[in-house]
């Protein structure tokens, strides 16, 4: 026997899974029906390959005495993963021995050690009392160890209850090379924990590529010990905004700086730890763009300025120069990395390097002249291509965002991930180079899952469950030759706006088993609705696993209407995104349980009734509680997510506030481009004033050439002012609100006027825009209410 590593599975207390589970699971009499139930071979994400059911042979019990053989030391690592994961989230210890005669019942790991096998193949085989999972591959003896833990945990269960698996086969293999994952850790730095959690959850979805995205404008994140300012100076910034600069840190009397880094021992102890899950880490140092942080520790790296490390979103002018010095830089670090870092690839970025200050460098330009090139475009390319040298020299391949492919032919061996679509992937392809699609909006996992007005801070555009499962990596386009190319697909963490790690589960959780099942099941294999009927149990694993994940696609959402008979009645429409489940309610106040009402139309409901919503899967609970608010102030109210931008082509965030500094945050929806809000259809007859709660954020936004989009309103005051329109955005404001009483507040501010009597005509649109004095500020609407006559006179 050999000791198994240190494993870490999530930060709960070793609770049995039932306990986990508890919170949604509403009655004792479902849980003993569940923990009875067969287990079919398929109640695995992602689905296996192959599933030959044995209904004839009695189903094999698995229980708390079951016995676990393992003998050599693959098959036994794999074994004590195996069994400390059983013991964190079923509650009992297996024991694992190397038995010379082989139990008659059980469960047996058999590594093949010398045969042949495909990287992450594995046999699970149910029958005559004996569970084996087998291989020929150390990858796959561990999948097959996940798949056998899937389904012990896919019913609730204590840990004196035994789970019956049906008998059968499985023969599973993964159907791409590259199942990846990109964590931003430069815009955002998480803690080493945090990222060994994350790893621990990519491995139990069959994932194998955790890309480390570890530079940027906003931050080094990587110790490199030849260039100690990388990260003494550019491992750090300070805020934007009043709340961050009023935070003095009393050791330097200096606004606190935010940041951080990943020393060299620790980045050994993360690539180790996911080696030990069959996890490659991929770091990327993304060059020659975002690398104001590198230029602000060393501005010899640049075109002669000295830039801050930046507090700004969006694309940087900062280059590295072409020079010598500076590819010697480059070198040093690679060096440095290559060390660190044991991986085929390395990343070198190579995206949006928006070459202004290149275009203004006598220097740049008089070395471009020099290598005969015709642009900046192509001299990007020599660049990529001194880089795929260096990397050469080191056994390591370049791979790069797909606008390496631009301005010039690049090296064979270099490969390309393509996130403009998908059509960098298709001509990579065809020119014979390997690719891993992570395509823009897809598989960017910073836009929002859902459109409810409490999703938090994001990109609006919807990447939704169902969305990303329905992703093929193979893009249409390419004929079966070119298809080998393809190695997988990647979903990316991009986090300028997920400046805690909560956010980033919140981001990745449940959609990273929609990426899984796109990358490794066969693609007429997937199925919608049968992932849907999965998704239960791997909800509960999470937490069991303490994972924090998103229920935007099952959580009971609501819509109001006032009953067309003015009588007090409010008409409630529930729903959820994917229709999955049942929705059950209650109307007096009470926990929703299995046994509440079924929602099955619209409730007619006196205004004020206490609703409260939630999703169920036959009798057990799928979503916390929800309540719906039926008072009559609940029908003339608007958070900014709930109204519309003014135009369509707009760039529409959801944005965190910058305060306060510790707690949670309000989030805005705003047009960056043009702070604009319609209400469609105000009731404006009914109301005799109106309350809009304002809100100041940084305008910290490098919009590089859509700059000129921008809409600035002059204002008629120093303060500036909120404007509100009636019947559309042009013409003269209706109601001026002067924003004086908000300057300076780090919070919201509710500002409030009268309804002109002349204009309770009818219902129309209002808009809501500000005058900005200022272009480091971004006013923003929190909430719009309508009050009304009544609530007025009280």
């Amino acid at each position: 026997m050999i000791r198994s590593p240190s494993l870490r599975i999530g930060s709960f207390l070793g609770v049995a899974f039932l306990l986990a589970a508890c919170a949604h699971t509403p009655s004792t009499t479902s849980q003993n029906v569940a923990a009875a139930a067969v287990v079919p071979l398929d109640a695995i994400v992602p689905l296996p390959a192959k599933v030959e059911p044995a209904p004839a042979r009695a189903p094999v019990r698995i229980d708390a005495t079951t016995r676990v053989d393992a003998c050599g030391d693959e098959a036994q690592k794999v074994a004590r993963y195996f069994v400390d994961l059983v013991q964190r989230t079923r509650g009992f210890a297996l024991t694992v021995d190397c038995a010379a005669n082989k139990p008659a019942a059980g469960i047996r790991f058999v590594f093949h050690e010398g045969r042949d096998a495909y990287a992450g193949w594995y046999w699970l085989k149910a029958d005559a009392g004996v569970v084996e999972v087998s291989s020929g591959s150390d990858a796959g003896l561990f999948y097959g160890a996940v798949s056998l833990w899937q389904l012990l945990t896919a019913h609730p269960a204590t840990a004196s209850s035994a789970t019956h698996i049906a008998s059968g086969t499985i023969t599973d293999w993964p159907r791409y090379p590259w199942r990846g994952l990109m964590l931003d850790s430069a815009r955002h730095y998480q803690p080493l924990e945090f990222i060994k959690k994350l790893i621990d959850a990519m491995a139990l979805h069959k994932l194998n590529t955790f890309h480390w995205h570890l530079t940027d404008d906003q931050g080094w994140r990587i110790e490199i010990k030849k260039y100690p300012r990388l990260t003494e100076v550019g491992a750090w910034r300070v805020p934007p905004g009043p709340a961050a600069a009023a935070d003095i840190d009393p050791a330097t009397g200096k606004p606190r700086r935010y940041g951080g880094y990943y020393t060299q021992d620790e980045i050994r102890d993360i690539v180790a730890y996911a080696a030990q899950r069959h996890i490659t880490v991929v770091p990327e140092i993304d060059m020659p763009g975002h690398m104001q942080a590198a230029i602000a520790a060393y501005p010899e790296l640049g075109t002669g300025e000295k830039p801050a490390v930046s507090t700004d979103w969006g694309v940087h002018t900062y280059l590295l120069n072409v020079d010598e010095s500076t590819f010697k830089f480059i070198e040093g670090v690679l060096d440095e990395v290559v060390d660190l870092f044991p991986s085929r690839y390395i990343h070198i970025g190579g995206d949006e390097a928006a070459k202004d200050r290149w275009q203004a460098s006598k220097r740049v330009q008089a070395r471009r002249k020099q290598l005969k090139l015709a642009d900046d475009t192509a001299l990007q390319a020599w660049f990529v291509g001194r880089l795929e040298t260096m990397l050469e020299a080191h056994n390591r391949k370049l791979i790069g965002w797909d606008e390496i492919l631009e301005g010039g032919a690049l090296p064979q061996s270099a490969s390309v991930m393509s996130w403009r679509g998908s059509k960098g992937a298709i001509d990579a392809a065809r020119a014979g180079h390997d690719v891993v699609l992570s395509p823009s909006p897809d598989l960017y996992l910073d836009n929002l899952q859902s459109d409810a007005a409490d999703e938090p801070s994001g990109r609006p555009y919807l990447v939704t469950l169902e969305k990303l499962y329905g992703f093929e990596p193979t893009p249409a386009e390419l004929d079966a030759q070119q298809a080998r190319h393809v190695m997988g697909a990647q979903a990316n963490v991009w986090v300028e706006h997920m400046r805690t790690t909560a956010r980033v589960e919140h981001a990745v959780f449940p959609r990273i088993a929609a990426l899984a099942e796109v990358n490794w099941s066969a693609r007429e294999r997937r199925d919608w609705p049968g992932f849907l009927a999965r998704l239960p149990a791997q909800l509960a694993r999470y937490r069991a696993l303490d994972i924090g994940y998103a229920e935007s696609a099952f959580l009971p959402r609501a819509a109001l209407a006032a009953a067309a008979d003015a009588s007090g009645v409010v008409d409630v429409t529930l729903s959820n995104q994917t229709g999955f489940g049942v929705l059950r309610y209650t109307r007096d106040g009470s926990e929703p349980d299995a046994t509440s009402p079924v929602y099955a139309a619209p409730l007619a409901l006196p205004a004020g009734t206490p609703l409260r919503a939630a999703t169920f899967v036959e009798r057990t609970r799928l979503t916390r509680t929800v309540d719906i608010a039926t008072d009559a102030s609940a029908l003339r109210r608007r958070s900014s997510g709930e109204l519309k931008p003014c135009r369509d082509n707009g760039l529409v965030l959801r944005l965190e506030d910058d305060a306060p500094l510790t707690g949670e945050r309000p989030f805005y929806s705003v047009d960056i481009f043009d702070a604009c809000w319609i209400w469609p259809q105000a009731d404006l007859p009914a109301s005799a004033a109106i309350e809009v709660d304002v809100g100041s954020i940084p305008y910290n936004f490098q919009l590089w050439k859509d700059v000129k989009h921008v809409v600035r309103r002059k204002p008629s005051t120093a303060s500036g002012e909120l404007q509100i329109r009636r019947g559309g955005c042009t013409g003269k404001p209706w109601l001026t609100l002067p924003l004086k009483t908000a300057v300076g507040n780090t919070g919201q501010t509710t500002l409030r006027a009268s309804v002109p009597a002349k204009a309770k005509a009818g219902a129309e649109d209002l808009c809501f825009v500000f005058t900005r004095p200022s272009t480091k500020t971004l006013w923003v609407v929190g909430e719009v209410r309508l009050v009304a006559r009544e609530a007025q006179a009280q």
